[in-house]
Order: structure tokens, then C-alpha cells, then sequence
């Protein structure tokens, strides 16, 4: 995923961008309101830069960060997650009604910046781009060979058979469901079902996975990259 990181501060954005590249991103770095607003732009070509996600901080030099986010969104649909120091009510609804799509206070703990994105990301994701989704009037439905995943009501059922799983287990399967073949790594799982970047989640981690290929009697369902973390492989219809 490319990400567009709006920070002023050199220093923040380098440590920034080598987590978030240890994690699979791309990042674009501007130092100020106007670079930020040029990186949106259109090209000379009339292509439109495809970011994932963009991290705005408040903070910028040249103009207000709320005045950036507000001409961001007449700019583009992309997600926008604001990085401040002002953590009061008034502040984050008045960025909110400006059209960012979260707000993280400083300081912040890296797994939950991460848990953010990741989270505005999937919200922004279109049905062309999970694979195997389909859109119904209720919500989405993402469906997996014999396997059926209602995202609204968060039921699971195995060639039309409900499938009872626990709250943690059907985010599991919600996320590497939503990108069939993508490996997904442990780090990033624990910070998106767990919310929390503690190592001992591992091994809870582990738990669920088994727990879901007995649940689904699908033992080949997800599979376990050695060293890296999981991937959902899509059966057969």
C-alpha cells in the first residue's frame, strides 16, 4: 500500500517510515501543507497518485493542518487519518467534520497507528478489490469457495452449515478473508484483532488459527508462511 505522510519534522518522519516499511508500506513523505497538496494532485497526464492512506499532521509550517485536511477532501476520496498533539473533543469533531476519517493523538503507540490504517484502509476498499466479495443490500458478503462470510452480522457458515466462532476468531478470518493469497504478517494481525502490539499474543494467535481449521474443517484454509505469518488460500468453489 503507498501512504502519503504529511509530518514536518525530518526526524519523526524517517522513524516513522522505517516501521511503516517494515510492515509493507510505500511512503511518500511531504514536509508541508502546499508539498502534501501537490502530491494529490493530478499528474501532467491526468493521472491521479493512488495512495492508500494518508497521515496528516496538524503541525505544518506553512498552513493549518485542518485547512490542509479540508482541501485534501475537495482533492480526493482517500482516506485521511489526523497525527496531533491536541487530543480535546473539540479538536478531533472539528477534524472529523472536516472529512478526516480518524484522529490519532500524540504520543501514540506504533501497533495502534497501524491498527488505524489498516482499519480506514479496509473501509476504502472497493468490491473489486476483495476478490471474492459480493455486495448485498445489508452489507458485504465475501464468499470463499463453500465458505460464506456476512461482514454486518458476523456469521460463518461452511456449505450453507453455520459456523459458531468466538468474536476474536471471525475478525481473524474477516481479515485474511478480505485478501485471499495476501500474507499477512503476525505483527500486523496481533496489532488489527488484538489491538495491541505485545509479543505474547503469538502464541494466542496460534490458537486461533488452529482453532479456525477445526471449526471450518478446512485445515489447508489458512496457511502459515514460515517466519512471516498467514495467508487465507481460497478453495475451490
Amino acid at each position: 500500500m503507498r501512504l502519503l505522510l504529511v509530518e514536518d519534522d525530518d526526524h519523526v518522519a524517517a522513524a516513522l517510515s522505517a516501521i511503516l516499511a517494515r510492515h509493507g508500506f510505500t511512503v511518500t513523505h511531504a514536509r508541508n501543507g502546499e508539498e502534501a497538496l501537490q502530491a494529490v494532485l493530478p499528474t501532467a497526464q491526468g493521472e491521479r497518485p493512488s495512495y492508500g492512506v494518508i497521515l496528516l499532521d496538524l503541525g505544518l509550517p506553512d498552513q493549518d493542518g485542518y485547512q490542509v485536511c479540508g482541501r485534501i477532501r475537495k482533492l480526493t476520496t482517500t482516506p485521511v487519518i489526523m497525527v496531533t498533539a491536541r487530543g480535546d473533543v473539540r479538536s478531533r469533531i472539528h477534524g472529523l467534520n472536516l472529512g478526516a476519517d480518524d484522529y490519532v493523538v500524540k504520543p501514540y503507540d506504533p501497533g495502534e497507528l497501524l491498527a488505524r490504517i489498516h482499519a480506514v484502509s479496509r473501509r476504502n476498499t472497493g468490491a473489486e478489490e476483495t476478490g471474492g466479495t459480493t455486495g448485498t443490500a445489508d452489507g458485504t458478503v465475501l464468499r470463499l469457495g463453500p465458505v460464506t462470510i456476512e461482514l454486518p452480522t458476523r456469521r460463518v457458515s461452511v456449505d450453507g452449515e453455520s459456523v459458531p466462532l468466538t468474536r476474536k476468531e471471525f475478525d481473524l478470518l474477516a481479515l485474511l478473508a478480505q485478501r485471499p493469497g495476501v500474507v499477512f504478517r503476525r505483527e500486523q494481525i496481533i496489532s488489527e484483532v488484538w489491538h495491541t502490539s505485545w509479543e505474547g499474543t503469538g502464541r494466542t494467535l496460534e490458537v486461533h488459527v488452529a482453532s479456525l481449521r477445526s471449526k471450518l474443517r478446512m485445515p489447508a484454509l489458512i496457511e502459515t508462511v514460515r517466519g512471516v505469518g498467514y495467508r487465507l488460500v481460497a478453495p475451490a468453489a
